[in-house]
């Protein structure tokens, strides 16, 4: 459905994880891709790269504000490892310290 005339969340989708793949594809092995963008924008295309019916995206829930979500690629596909995460796993500390 559109919402106020803007994208269907299917186009936001055929937009944005090509070109998350484009980047990830030159990635050196072990290396770490950052995408940043609006919490929408990210949930549709976690759902169209983990191969989820569009119908299922919603299943994700949203993504707060300063969180984030970590993907990893294996052997069959692109797997959901985190999601929504807003803490880090451990302390971090500053040079004040």
């Amino acid at each position: 459905m559109r919402r106020g005339g803007g994208e269907l969340e299917t186009e936001v989708a055929d937009r944005a994880a090509p070109v998350v793949l484009s980047h990830a594809e030159k990635l050196p092995d072990g290396g770490t891709l950052v995408v940043v963008s609006h919490g929408g924008t990210i949930r549709t295309t976690i759902g169209r790269l983990l191969g989820l019916q569009a119908g299922s995206w919603e299943a994700l829930g949203g993504l707060s504000n300063c969180s984030w979500s970590v993907l990893g690629e294996g052997a069959r596909g692109w797997r959901l490892l985190e999601h929504n995460a807003g803490s880090l796993p451990e302390p971090v500390l500053g040079d004040d310290d």
